[in-house]
């Protein structure tokens, strides 16, 4: 048929199974189609491990997907039926790589299939034999293989078709006759069912150890971004601290240089007031010193007599000033004192740089995650009570504020701003900061959130920003029966059910680690890890969803 320029053949709608024209066509989740009966008879071998795949491309499936006819396919097919089919496409040239027609002589083509019954490969010409002659119905085709020879005896040239479990080797029939006579021998298909298994397992291992390994890595980046974002922080707020030093440290100096220059001012303005009376001292003593000089050079007899009495008078002792002004001014009492402060200063920092910098190595030390054990987790173990101040008044605390319970009957608790009014939720008195901490609990009951918050949680009203772990300041683990999951952020992400009514939670606040483990004995199981930056403390929290929830804080 060729319509529109389009070329159908014969092989596009044929089952790779059977090689015939598909009946009752279904199609896999991973586009190929098969018979149905074809499809169901591959996959009854596979229903020993659980795992089904596709024969073409072979991937894998679990659980087993719902066959449904392909009724669009199927109209094709009859349709195509009715109109007839174009028969086989010209052989195409073999090109570097590939496998070569056994049948074919002279020019090169391409094979497309192998059979491991004839051992031979067969370009699309020299198949068509295998898919329409009866007798090479029985006969098994794979995608050309250049390794057929590697399915060949070679000590008898027959086909190996046993698998020899004592000796771990492929063999021929007659190998069961000779050196392997009195083996543990089995049908290849028959110990291909039983590796099946083991690789089924394998391969489950496989792909537990791929998701734990994608979670690792999405929780290291998470950690890289949180590092990235609190060392920015960390930096700015070290820039803005050592900028309002250094401008503390410029008000000192400013302050001592205003404090110098006042006192310079001072004794700069006494001094000039002495340098003035000193002036005027001497003028006075000068102009006497000529009186003198004048009365003692007269000639006068009687002159000379008449004013030496008032003229003739001796500096009395008010007359004489005495100035205490050192001969050098020394600035080096100055310079000793700053010279001082600046090595007590210079001394400080160089210790506190110390502890800073262990401080920063602590937290921003970026390792990957630890494995814990419950005996290096108790080590961590905090002891933590209830707040009755804000449990809701339908749920009842045990003495000692160690176990809640939703209660039908209110409880007769006092009017508090801490207390939740709406959500049937309570806190733990105690919050973690900059510290680790490690708590177990035993719950019981429909649902039960299990979390940490910060003390800013609304405790009015309803809504997310109530809800732990349904808001930014808080987290949580939803526990229930069919389904768990954290929750942050009114974000949900499913986590592994477990039949565990004990869970420990562990947090290191100062790195940011918040980890919720399964505990069942002296084992835990990690159940989920958040890597992130807490700017206040944690407490404590849980939320109920039924009447009859319980939570216990576990004795450790």
């Amino acid at each position: 048929m060729a319509e529109g320029g389009i070329v159908l053949n014969q092989d596009q709608f044929s089952c790779s199974v059977c090689l015939d024209i598909l009946k009752d066509p279904a199609t896999l989740p991973c586009g190929h189609s098969y018979c149905v009966g074809c499809i169901k008879s591959c996959w009854d071998l596979d229903d020993q491990t659980g795992v089904y795949s596709c024969p073409q491309c072979r991937q894998t499936f679990t659980p087993k997907p719902v066959l449904c006819r392909n009724t669009v396919l199927a109209e094709v097919v009859e349709k195509l039926k009715e109109t007839g089919l174009s028969g086989p496409p010209a052989p195409s040239p073999a090109g570097p790589g590939d496998v070569l027609c056994d049948v074919c002589t002279g020019s090169q083509v391409r094979a497309v299939k192998s059979c491991l019954v004839c051992l031979a490969s067969y370009c699309q010409t020299h198949l068509q034999p295998h898919c329409e002659a009866p007798a090479f119905k029985r006969h098994q085709l794979v995608e050309a293989t250049g390794q057929l020879q590697d399915k060949i005896c070679s000590s008898h040239d027959k086909p190996l078709e046993l698998y020899c479990r004592t000796d771990q080797k492929c063999v021929c029939l007659m190998c069961t006759f000779d050196e392997h006579r009195g083996h543990d021998s089995v049908s290849a298909a028959a110990e291909r069912t039983e590796k099946q298994k083991q690789l089924g397992a394998t391969q489950r291992q496989t792909q537990q150890r791929l998701q734990e390994r994608e979670k690792e890595l999405q929780e290291l980046r998470q950690a890289v971004d949180s590092l990235r974002s609190s060392a920015h922080t960390a930096v700015q707020d070290t820039d803005r601290i050592f900028t309002e030093l250094i401008r503390s440290i410029e008000r000192t100096r400013s302050e001592l240089t205003q404090l110098i220059r006042a006192q310079e001012r001072a004794a700069v303005s006494q001094a000039e007031g002495l340098l003035e009376r000193l002036r005027q001292k001497i003028a006075e003593l000068r102009r006497r010193d000529a009186e003198l000089s004048q009365l003692s050079h007269t000639e006068d007899h009687i002159h000379f007599l008449q004013n030496f009495q008032s003229v003739c008078v001796p500096p009395g002792a008010g007359d004489s000033t005495s100035i205490p002004v050192g001969p050098h001014f020394s600035p080096e009492a100055v310079r000793r004192a700053v010279s001082g402060l600046k090595e007590q200063l210079e001394n400080f920092c160089k210790e506190e740089s110390v502890k800073i910098s262990r401080t920063v190595s602590e937290v921003y030390s970026l390792q990957t995650p630890e494995h814990r054990t419950r005996a290096k987790l108790l080590h961590y173990a905090c002891r933590l009570t209830l707040d009755p101040n804000t449990a809701h008044r339908h749920l009842r605390l045990s003495k000692g504020n160690r176990r809640v319970t939703w209660s039908r009957e209110p409880q007769q608790y006092p009017d508090h701003p801490e207390r939740f009014d709406s959500e049937f939720q309570v806190l733990c008195r105690m919050g973690v900061s900059g510290t680790r901490c490690y708590w177990e609990v035993e719950w019981s009951g429909g649902w039960v959130y299990i979390g940490v918050t910060y003390k800013g949680l609304s405790r009015k009203g309803e809504g997310v920003d109530c809800h732990l772990g349904h808001n930014v300041k808080s987290w949580s683990l939803c526990c229930s029966g069919s389904s768990w999951s954290f929750r942050h952020n009114n974000e949900e992400t499913a986590v592994p059910v477990l039949n565990s009514s004990r869970i420990g939670v562990y947090v290191d606040h100062r790195a940011g680690t918040l980890e919720f483990y399964s505990v069942s004995g002296d084992t835990v199981t990690l159940l989920y890890r958040v890597q992130t930056s807490f700017t206040e403390p944690l407490y404590p929290g849980f939320r109920f969803g039924n009447r009859g929830d319980s939570v216990t804080l576990s004795h450790l």
